[in-house]
């Protein structure tokens, strides 16, 4: 019978919780730098300061909205064992503009003005999440057998 590794499973845990931390601070970020457009810190502090605080805040309001959307999206690849960075990317674009258009009246057929940064934001946030955690996803499940090849 296959055990699980209880050992790997906590380790992958605390990679996603980082993760997903650190992918919302990159994603409010991105955002408040096209926001701000802060110069280097030693040229305008203030502005810089307000820019990291208004990413950090930005960051905590995406992650509260996007929290179960993404919670669903990592246990499906946790489960699955989806290790290839385009299920992340487009996962986490696609979270990213379907919070960006809910609510949007898009008589006119065209996107929302700024869906291409939120995009871009999304898929910023998806490769950090990536590299910290979604490369190993599903590490903590116990290896299936290898089937033998029926030979011909």
């Amino acid at each position: 019978m296959l055990e699980l590794d209880g050992g790997k499973f906590l380790v992958q845990l605390l990679k996603i919780v980082l993760g997903f931390i650190l992918g919302l601070v990159a994603c409010g970020l991105f955002l408040a730098w096209g926001f701000f457009q802060a110069a280097h810190p030693d040229e305008n502090p203030i502005a810089f300061g307000a820019m990291v605080g208004t990413g950090l805040v930005g960051a905590s309001v995406v992650g509260a909205a996007a929290f179960v959307p993404a919670g669903i999206l990592i246990a499906i690849a946790e489960l699955a064992r989806l290790r290839g960075i385009v299920f992340h990317l487009v996962a986490s674009g696609s979270i990213a503009f379907l919070l960006w258009t809910v609510g949007f009246d898009g008589e006119t057929g065209d996107l929302r003005p700024g869906s291409v940064v939120v995009l871009a934001a999304g898929f910023l946030a998806g490769l950090v999440y990536w590299t910290i955690a979604g490369r190993t996803s599903g590490c903590w499940q116990p290896e299936r057998p290898k089937e033998p090849m029926s030979g011909s």
